[in-house]
């Protein structure tokens, strides 16, 4: 049975000296990883290597959700949102490839998920107008939150995760943390209990509860964000991301 798609590669290895093994995340599919057969070949019918971040249109044959679908089409979209060369900038490139190793860490196979698809296709979109450090990197972080909350995962940031307590931007005494496993804020009265909060700055919480003042947050800020994020991320996975070092020494 043939299936069609729309589809972003997030991850692309060689599998012998002609072929690819490639994991795409379709709209409607959701992930899936395929066999492209002679895809290295000059002549190939896939014109040459399927590159990570590409995308089109694809056709794959499903033998079975157990084993390699196997790549019969792949139609580049080049002139549609999502593909323009990001790699001017090593920066904007890491950052994609960092949003790429989450989408294919994060979301299960033929789990469709058509909002986050439409998500990650217009953070490429914003890659690909070669903006500044600092709006790649609240374009990221905005992106990060939206893939948590699309993938059932989403940190609680308005209220202490353990006792509801609400964050109140005005009150310049009150402490809050971060932590992974209460999966968000922590007011001062209960960080006691988890050894693996991270106190945060005044700034970064007032961002983390009102999302729409990410994009006017400093850099500082928003290294202190991302940070955080990558930590989770690392506690989440039981390990760093690959990209992550990429994404904070940047």
């Amino acid at each position: 049975m043939l299936t069609k798609d729309l589809a972003i590669c997030i991850r692309a290895v060689d599998y012998s000296e002609t072929s690819q093994i490639v994991t795409f995340f379709a709209r409607e599919t959701g992930k899936i990883s395929a066999i492209a057969k002679g895809s290295k070949r000059p002549r190939s019918a896939f014109d040459g290597p399927i590159e990570i971040l590409s995308r089109g249109k694809i056709v794959f044959s499903d033998s079975g959700r157990e084993k390699l679908a196997t790549l019969t089409e792949f139609e580049p979209v080049y002139g549609s949102p999502g593909l323009a060369d990001p790699r001017s900038d090593f920066f904007v490139l890491n950052c994609c490839y960092f949003a790429a190793e989450l989408m294919n860490n994060l979301t299960h196979d033929y789990d469709p998920h058509p909002e986050l698809f439409d998500s990650f296709l217009h953070f490429l979109k914003n890659a690909e107008q070669h903006k500044t450090k600092h709006h790649m990197l609240a374009a990221l972080i905005l992106f990060q939150l939206g893939l948590l909350r699309e993938i059932g995962l989403q940190p609680i940031l308005n209220y202490c995760a353990n006792c509801k307590t609400r964050y109140e931007i005005r009150d310049t005494r009150y402490e809050v943390y971060f932590s992974s496993s209460a999966n968000g804020l922590i007011c001062r009265d209960c960080e006691p209990s988890f050894p693996d909060k991270i106190r945060l700055s005044k700034n970064a919480a007032t961002c983390l509860t009102s999302l729409k003042q990410i994009p006017e947050a400093t850099e500082e800020t928003l290294n202190e964000i991302e940070k955080i994020l990558v930590r989770h991320f690392t506690e989440l996975l039981g390990r760093p991301p690959k990209m992550a070092k990429h994404i904070l020494s940047g």
